[in-house]
């Protein structure tokens, strides 16, 4: 992370920009608020027959995970408020990502009204899309530094949890609408949730491989895959359907998404060689 300073003249488009990311981070998150029952209505877990509910599938994380959403709203809120401030008007990262991330708040609003309608596998689409809008975000956040220690927390971290957790989320989502589609009992398809978290646990250290130059968004990713693997195990072993095969799946899952990003930048190139003076240009090429 470097400290910089921006002298280029903020233009039109950048004010635009900051307007309607602000305006529309608002809106997003209070019809996300809506739908998902925090002013009355039908509670996500209620809705389409409950099939997301924390005893739907083998998948599907114990209550007390979905509490990340509180810390992701708040940090996604913090990130439109500072991406609006006028010393971030000709940001080059905040130009980077602004509209991505209003548009992963979209997405979020659409994927709530999606289920809501009892779309299950219309909700598979939607969530797939904003893993992939968050992946997008992310690897943008690789490309450049952050200016200062409150934009790398608004940004790398606010993305990290929120792809992390989202990654999570969309496979139990799966599970969910294949359950749907073939009636199957909850308790169903020991083998198939195992192998389904062997790919979680690939993924999260193919991401944390990918990220390890850029480590708060990699930890924080972990983090919260982390998060989420756990409270799955931990359905399995306390709540319904209880399965200790899964519940063990999961908690190795956790495991290894919690570690790999450390270990990915324990392991980085530069962590390995003589400590020398390292011109900007030497960084880029081993970055590469």
């Amino acid at each position: 992370m470097t400290t910089r300073t921006t002298t280029a003249t903020a233009t039109a488009a950048d004010r635009w920009r900051q307007g309607t990311v602000a305006a529309g981070a608002i809106v997003a998150m209070a019809g996300a608020a809506w739908g998902s029952g925090a002013f009355g209505g039908t509670a996500i877990a209620d809705a389409a027959g409950g099939a997301l509910d924390a005893d739907g599938t083998l998948l599907a994380p114990a209550s007390p995970a979905f509490g990340i959403w509180s810390v992701i709203y708040v940090a996604l809120a913090l990130f439109a408020c500072v991406q609006a401030l006028p010393s971030r008007a000709t940001d080059p990262r905040m130009r980077a990502v602004s509209w991505w991330v209003l548009a992963s708040m979209v997405l979020n609003a659409a994927w709530i009204g999606v289920v809501q309608a009892g779309a299950l596998w219309a909700s598979v689409v939607v969530i797939v899309m904003l893993v992939a809008v968050l992946g997008t975000i992310a690897r943008r956040l690789t490309l450049t530094d952050a200016a200062n220690p409150l934009d790398l927390a608004v940004t790398e971290i606010t993305v990290g949890l929120y792809l992390g957790w989202s990654a999570v989320a969309t496979v139990a989502n799966i599970a969910a609408a294949g359950r749907d589609a073939v009636g199957a009992d909850a308790a169903e398809g020991t083998l198939a949730a195992i192998l389904a978290l062997a790919v979680v646990a690939v993924i999260a250290a193919t991401m944390a491989v990918a990220l390890r130059w850029r480590p708060a968004l990699a930890m924080s990713a972990g983090l919260a895959m982390a998060w989420g693997l756990g409270w799955i195990a931990a359905g399995r072993a306390e709540g319904e359907p209880h399965n200790i095969a899964v519940m063990w799946a999961a908690g190795v899952a956790a495991a290894i998404a919690f570690a790999a990003p450390f270990a990915a930048f324990d392991f980085r190139r530069d962590h390995r060689l003589e400590p020398v003076d390292l011109t900007d240009e030497d960084v880029s090429q081993r970055r590469a």
